[in-house]
């Protein structure tokens, strides 16, 4: 029965998932790359805690997979300067320690990794609060 449900969940995840995807602007799909990078790093260090290793694999993967084909791919570096710049720096720094933290089990390395990434996460929300305030 708890099998259904989590199928029944993850369908409902999909379908979540893709209609934001469809409807989204740019700045709403960036938002939803921080959260799925941050939700994915939370599960893998859940993963590590409970010691199932294949699982905190596979987060970390999804993880990484989002930081470098979704957050990197996303800036502009002809357009965005100093500050695309930094944020590539960062996001290599990030998907280096996610790496890092999948070869040894580290879950310091996890925390670091959200830490690092919560407040640019916090600050693209906070753009997009500022751009409808002044609407």
């Amino acid at each position: 029965m708890f099998a259904t449900f989590r199928s029944q969940a993850s369908a409902y995840g999909q379908i979540q998932l893709q209609t934001g995807v469809s409807a989204g602007d740019p700045h709403q799909l960036v938002a939803m790359l921080f959260d799925g990078v941050l939700s994915a790093i939370a599960a893998a260090r859940g993963a590590l805690q409970r010691g199932d290793i294949g699982a905190k694999g596979q987060h970390i993967g999804k993880a990484v997979r989002i930081v470098e084909e979704g957050l990197r791919c996303a800036l502009d570096q002809e357009r965005g300067g100093e500050l695309a710049r930094n944020l590539n720096d960062v996001y290599a720094y990030v998907n280096l320690r996610l790496t890092q933290a999948n070869l040894r089990n580290d879950a310091a390395a996890l925390h670091e990794c959200q830490e690092l990434l919560a407040p640019i996460r916090e600050a693209w929300m906070a753009i997009r609060a500022q751009q409808r305030a002044a609407a």
